[in-house]
């Protein structure tokens, strides 16, 4: 005789059975809900997950043998079911009974759909939860009753409002380890509402918990009489998904072009996810940064060309001009583009290990738009306890502050609080294809709309020509000692011998008056590269051939100077000396004081060099004297060094 299914094991609809199809028009119709469950370590919110996973029979009978089976194995439960187990299935996870990465689960109830996640608690994994809440419509932001409020539970409660989750749900866990006290419920409910308040946070639903024993989650509990409200799930069921706008008239047609589809010379559509609005044969769109205009021809899909299509929806339109657009550019409606600027202030979540580094180009990917970007030094640095605003020079890991960013060129986009498809980024480390910062759009500054290129008569290749040479920028970089300045030194006497017109650019030097007022940590090592950058390319572009003779220890930096210039234009020379011939060289006593601890931030003692993978020029000072090093840089440069007789 079969076995009877477990009381809490999956059972499939009685429509599903009856009538499939119509079971997946009902099914396919339900509104979803995206919602995220967030809050400090040890709040519960795994075993919340799991609770409504079993509660509304989600759980097929062989993953509910499984979890029966685990957590007598590994769970935290004794005997009894550990329904954290449902979500935290990294091995790591279930030995120290933690949430360390997003993990995301669907459950389905007669009423609508639904996509949580997951998020961890712990301060380090703050960039895992940023992940999880940037999609999310919702957030359950759980408290254990012992506890109270907590630092994370103000860090993810700040973090979920930056976000533009409208929905905030304040579940007080563990009700039952409080013998189901009402006044602590209350306690920490006024406790919640006076920070939330300060954050912006002006309405929220609370509800008294327990995850381990289902009281208020799929029903109302009988443990606690004197709470009157819905369950959590009769909340999630019918909380209102309708957008602020929606009662007014529906937002402008947004759509970011993934794919320019040309599968043969009849035929050419822009494939993207509409964003926002909606879109028909005939209406007229933008086509930005460009701002060229056109009119909708036809809206395209697998199944057949749609009279309409709306927010959500993968199309590709076909315009009814032949005007130049590809993937990056943004199509939307005529008379109601978005903004277009290349200046901004944001705000920045910083998410990786290695501090932020103003000046460090990095690369920003908005929607399909992908641009290099510089960021400033922060304005502010934001207390998540206090709110208060603190003066900072960098932001470390999960650090939050408002930042003004630059990007190469105009890029399209909305502020944040109006289109998270828009105003929502993130930056890339160009070195490790890392991401290291969320960020969000407030506003385009104000010099970036007033600032024009002037153009000149006189070009730069007009004043290469007067000179009868191609400027070019020698960028010698190699430790401290390594010999940089005196070989830059020697190439530009055999240069200025040979008539060539060029100008050394010597760290020492600079630093007596460009970069007087910078220091040596990284952020100011960067800038000082940053700001050389600019001042060989404007040289360049008076006709000169340019030399630098820096340490430049990163390679990013050296990087973001060679996209300055043009193909070629730059030529990297290693002055490659090992640090410890180098150290018997020093003429200046640097490295003994940086081992002594005198000298801070000294490159290969106590900040990192990043030696060029592939420069066009090695000099091995170990077995190539200077002046040999010098003829063969020239000959690279302009053929076999002649000297004078």
């Amino acid at each position: 005789m079969a076995t009877a299914p477990a009381p809490s094991a999956y059972v499939p609809p009685e429509l599903a059975a009856e009538d499939i199809d119509a079971y997946l028009v009902h099914h396919q119709n339900k509104s979803l809900l995206r919602f995220i469950t967030c809050g400090s370590v040890d709040d519960g919110k795994s075993t919340l997950i799991g609770r409504l996973l079993y509660d509304s029979k989600m759980i097929f009978e062989d993953q509910l043998s499984a979890l029966e089976a685990d957590s007598k194995r590994v769970g935290t439960q004794g005997q009894g079911i550990d329904f954290a187990l449902l979500v935290d299935g990294l091995a790591a996870e279930r030995e120290q009974g933690i949430t360390i990465d997003v993990a995301y689960r669907f459950f389905a109830t007669d009423r609508r759909k639904f996509i949580v996640a997951d998020t961890p608690g712990h301060e380090q994994y703050t960039r895992n939860m940023v992940t999880g809440a940037s999609t999310a419509d919702l957030a359950v932001i759980l408290i254990d009753a012992r506890k109270g409020v907590l630092t994370q539970t103000r860090r993810h409660s700040y973090l979920a409002h930056l976000l533009g989750i409208r929905h905030i749900v304040l579940a007080i866990n563990k009700m039952d380890l409080v013998d189901y006290d009402q006044t602590v419920f209350d306690h920490i409910r006024l406790a919640y509402r006076a920070f939330a308040s300060d954050i912006g946070i002006t309405d929220f639903f609370a509800v008294p918990i327990s995850g381990l024993a289902g009281d208020n989650i799929a029903s109302r509990s009988n443990a606690m009489p004197w709470y009157d409200g819905p369950s959590l799930m009769e909340h999630l069921e019918t909380v209102d998904l309708s957008g602020p706008l929606s009662a007014e008239a529906p937002p402008p047609f947004r759509m970011p072009v993934q794919w320019v589809n040309r599968p043969n010379l009849d035929f050419r559509g822009f494939a993207g996810l509409i964003a926002e609005g909606n879109v028909r044969p005939g209406d007229p769109v933008r086509v930005l940064p460009s701002g060229r205009t056109s009119s909708v021809a036809r809206i395209v899909t697998f199944d057949g060309d749609l009279d309409q299509a709306g927010a959500g929806q993968s199309v590709t339109l076909t315009l009814a001009d032949e005007i130049d657009c590809s993937r990056g550019d943004v199509l939307a409606a005529a008379e109601a583009p978005p903004q277009v600027a290349d200046q901004f202030e944001a705000t920045i979540i910083w998410m990786a290990d290695e501090e932020m580094l103003p000046g460090r180009p990095y690369i920003l990917k908005l929607g399909t738009q992908t641009v290099p970007a510089t960021l400033r030094q922060p304005k502010y640095q934001v207390n998540v306890n206090t709110m208060e605003h603190v003066a900072t020079k960098s932001l470390g890991l999960n650090a939050i502050g408002v930042v003004e960013l630059a990007t190469d060129r105009p890029i399209v986009f909305e502020p944040y609080a109006d289109s998270r498809d828009l105003g929502g980024f993130i930056l890339i480390d160009r070195i490790t294809n890392a991401t290291v910062a969320a960020g969000l759009i407030h506003f385009a500054l104000r010099r970036s709309q007033n600032l024009h290129w002037q153009a000149m008569d006189v070009t730069p290749a007009a004043r290469a020509a007067l000179k009868g040479q191609a400027p070019k920028l020698l960028w010698f970089t190699g430790l401290s000692g390594a010999g940089k300045s005196t070989i830059a030194n020697l190439v530009e006497k055999k240069l200025h011998a040979l008539g060539r017109h060029s100008f050394l650019l010597d760290g020492d030097n600079v630093r007596h008056g460009l970069n007087k007022d910078l220091g040596f940590t990284d952020a100011d090592r960067v800038e000082n590269i940053r700001r050389v950058g600019e001042v060989a390319k404007l040289m360049m572009d008076a006709g000169l051939i340019v030399l630098t003779a820096f340490i430049s220890p990163f390679r990013a930096e050296r990087e973001m100077v060679r996209r300055m210039l043009g193909d070629g234009d730059f030529i990297e020379i290693h002055v490659d000396t090992p640090l410890a011939e180098a150290e018997r060289r020093d003429v200046k006593g640097l490295y003994a004081k940086a081992r002594a601890g005198n000298l801070k931030n000294f490159t290969g003692i106590d900040s990192p060099y990043e030696a060029p993978t592939s420069p066009e020029i090695r000099i091995d000072t170990t077995a190539m004297n200077p002046e040999a090093a010098a003829e063969q840089i020239v000959e690279v440069l302009v053929g076999p060094w002649v000297p004078d007789l």
